[in-house]
């Protein structure tokens, strides 16, 4: 799951030494722009725009999330295990369409389960590929993110994989005590038919839950772009089905495990975010590109002249292009 991702999250974002040298540049602008002002106090230097001024907020090197993890840890836990005494009318929905969903299927799991030939080759098959969101990968990925995002200085591939190895630490921890609370038969063992606590643990999908969490958090963190969402929902929904296809798991189970999965990894998201971080990298701020130029139309009505100017340096912010015809 998490080799594809990490490919793609690499050329996500730009790095911090871009935006540093872009600041550098507008500073080295503004102080020659400054200088002609001096020199010729007539003409007043050419105004900027304001999405073309970068703040210091924007550019400065923000410090590693890493030590949140530990504290978030114990909110986030917190608020797993209160949150059915927090229902209210905004929420009180999805309890009710995953609730009476995993109902529903709980009491078909049995004729479900047994819709597939379940062959050797196709159970051993679905287990292989059920790996990808296995504890063992799935955390490694997160870990690999965050070492990405220290190596280059990124502070949200930083951020992305602290959060992502906290949702997944959450969603482990909720799915190991539900498993154990539950007890429930798997579909695999003889004459398992899904009864409840009889000592298994076959309820809730303890990779559901981990990779919906961790597809959840990402689609959240990467929510500008399709491309991270749409790969992290699809790893899922393989897993997921890979869980039933291989008998690890009833129907009920996945839905369970993969609900729960997907609110933790939003939750986890909205309230540990850093601000800045997305600010930095907000889609909607106006960015140049390296390969489309920017156009510059100008007229000077006293000599009857027109000027077209074009620009690719995405680091030349707040420069006047010179013309480059008329």
């Amino acid at each position: 799951m998490g080799m594809i991702l990490l490919a793609f999250l690499i050329f996500q974002n730009p790095s911090v030494g871009d935006l540093a040298q872009a600041q550098d540049v507008n500073n080295a602008q503004v102080g020659n722009q400054t200088d002609a002002a001096a020199q010729n106090p007539t003409e007043p230097p050419p105004p900027q725009k304001p999405e073309e001024v970068l703040h210091p907020v924007e550019t400065k090197k923000l410090p590693s999330t890493g030590k949140k993890i530990f504290t978030n840890f114990w909110y986030d836990q917190k608020a797993i295990w209160t949150s059915p005494a927090h229902i209210n009318k905004s929420n009180a929905k999805w309890w009710v369409v995953f609730g009476g969903g995993t109902a529903v299927l709980i009491a078909t799991d049995r004729r479900t389960s047994k819709s597939l030939p379940n062959t050797v080759s196709q159970v051993s098959f679905s287990n292989n590929v059920s790996q990808i969101g296995a504890v063992y990968t799935t955390l490694p990925v997160a870990g690999a993110l965050y070492l990405f995002g220290r190596a280059t200085d990124d502070p949200h591939a930083r951020e992305a994989g602290v959060l992502g190895g906290e949702a997944l630490l959450d969603s482990f921890i909720l799915s190991s005590v539900l498993k154990f609370g539950a007890g429930r038969e798997r579909p695999n063992v003889p004459g398992g038919s899904g009864r409840f606590f009889q000592g298994q643990r076959s309820f809730p999908s303890g990779h559901a839950m981990m990779t919906w969490s961790f597809a959840s958090l990402m689609a959240h963190e990467y929510k500008g772009g399709k491309v991270v969402p749409i790969i992290a929902y699809s790893l899922a929904s393989i897993v997921s089905v890979s869980r039933f296809t291989a008998q690890k798991h009833f129907a009920s189970d996945i839905v369970a495990g993969g609900s729960m999965g997907w609110f933790i990894g939003k939750f986890v998201f909205e309230h540990h975010l850093d601000a800045e971080i997305h600010k930095r990298y907000d889609p909607n701020a106006k960015r140049r590109s390296r390969y489309y130029p920017e156009i510059y139309p100008s007229m000077d009505a006293r000599s009857h002249t027109y000027a077209l100017s074009l620009q690719w340096n995405p680091a030349d912010l707040g420069s006047v292009p010179e013309p480059l015809a008329q």
